[in-house]
């Protein structure tokens, strides 16, 4: 008769020799499913979460083997097209934020449910680089117009000392553009924002309610009318996934984008110097494109000029700007007849004046978010 415990120690490693074997076929299986998966499935040109484009694989040449760079090249490559990457994305993302309780992921984190990425640290060089683009553009074309500048603060600002995230140093930067630029007016806008006048998924600010924005503008730049003396009427697109959503890669409710009419908007025309067509102010069919702040006279664009028939002045307005000018200008119609939108990120500061001309006592802006100008060396 054998033993009860020679019989229990042998029934043992029975079970512990299936359980390895059970392990290592699970284990092969998931390898060589994830190997032949990404083999068949398509490369994919474009990531819509991230609003980029993705690596593609790499051309061999002899001298990026013998450097590395084709190596390198191919690890981008494949972690771009790695099948279930999004997911993958979501899951870390969970782990780091909620799991481990770390502050952020990747340089993003969430607060009373709006996505903010960290813009940190000044890069004092970066915005000297960008008074002197000013001083540049005033020298070649402004001398005899009304010079403004203003900076757009990013959604850090409001939430990042006293949480604990680190933060662009605002009062360096402006410390650093006052007595670097030339012959110009800063416009303070900082007191008319709060972090409730950002959207939650994305980078830019929303129309409605920056009303109090635009009025400061106008009154600084003495318009004979405001922004906030207009009854808008109000137009809603939902849901609005904005560019941190992607980036922040976890399941956060979606906005609603909201874009403002009025009789002198409706009226207004914008020319894209680009496609050499007109438009109008508001394209809602672009809120299905890549990114539906496209809805705000196309998105990013190089050159653009608004035309407004009903206005009661013959004044003009140069602006060059970024992305956040693109919802903030039909509010400024109010006090311009013709307002160019002029975005350095996408033409030359010599081309400009090819295109458009500089009328004598006209307004000139210089209107910015800070991520710009910490990162000025984009500026042409």
């Amino acid at each position: 008769m054998v033993p009860l415990t020679r019989l229990s120690t042998s029934g043992f490693k029975m079970n512990k020799k299936y359980l390895n074997i059970i392990c290592i076929a699970c284990f092969t299986v998931v390898i060589f499913g994830f190997l032949l998966t990404n083999i068949i499935a398509p490369d994919q040109e474009f990531s819509y979460s991230e609003r980029r484009k993705l690596a593609q694989f790499p051309q061999f040449s002899t001298e990026e083997f013998w450097s590395g760079e084709f190596f390198e090249k191919c690890e981008d490559y494949f972690l771009d097209q790695f099948t279930f990457r999004d997911g993958f994305r979501g899951f870390k993302a969970y782990v780091k934020l909620s799991l481990l309780g770390q502050k952020d992921n990747n340089g993003i984190y969430i607060k009373d449910g709006y996505i903010i990425k960290i813009e940190h640290p000044l890069k004092e060089s970066s915005v000297l680089i960008a008074a002197n683009k000013f001083n540049e553009v005033y020298a070649k074309y402004l001398q005899d117009l009304n010079v403004y500048y203003s900076v757009i603060p990013d959604k850090n600002y409001f939430t990042g000392p006293e949480n604990g995230y680190l933060s662009i140093d605002y009062e360096k930067m402006l410390e650093i553009l006052s007595q670097n630029t030339q012959n110009m007016t800063f416009i303070d806008i900082f007191p008319e924002l709060t972090l409730d006048d950002y959207y939650k998924t994305d980078i830019h600010w929303c129309q409605e309610n920056i009303i109090p924005v635009a009025d400061a503008l106008l009154k600084a730049m003495n318009a004979n009318a405001l922004a906030s003396g207009v009854n808008y009427t109000r137009h809603e697109l939902s849901p609005f996934y904005g560019s941190y959503y992607g980036h922040a890669a976890l399941n956060t409710k979606p906005d609603t984008l909201v874009y403002l009419s009025s009789q002198i908007i409706e009226n207004a025309i914008a020319y894209d110097y680009e496609t050499g067509t007109w438009n109008s102010i508001y394209i809602p069919d672009n809120f299905n494109n890549v990114d539906p702040y496209d809805v705000f006279l196309s998105g990013a664009k190089a050159l653009i000029t608004i035309d407004n028939p009903s206005a009661d002045t013959d004044r003009e307005l140069i602006i060059f700007r970024d992305s956040y000018t693109s919802s903030l200008a039909p509010l400024l119609l109010e006090g311009y007849a013709k307002i160019h939108l002029v975005d350095l990120r996408y033409i030359t500061t010599d081309y400009v004046g090819e295109l458009i001309e500089f009328q004598p006592g006209a307004d000139a802006l210089f209107l910015f978010g800070a991520q710009v100008l910490n990162n000025a060396a984009m500026l042409k």
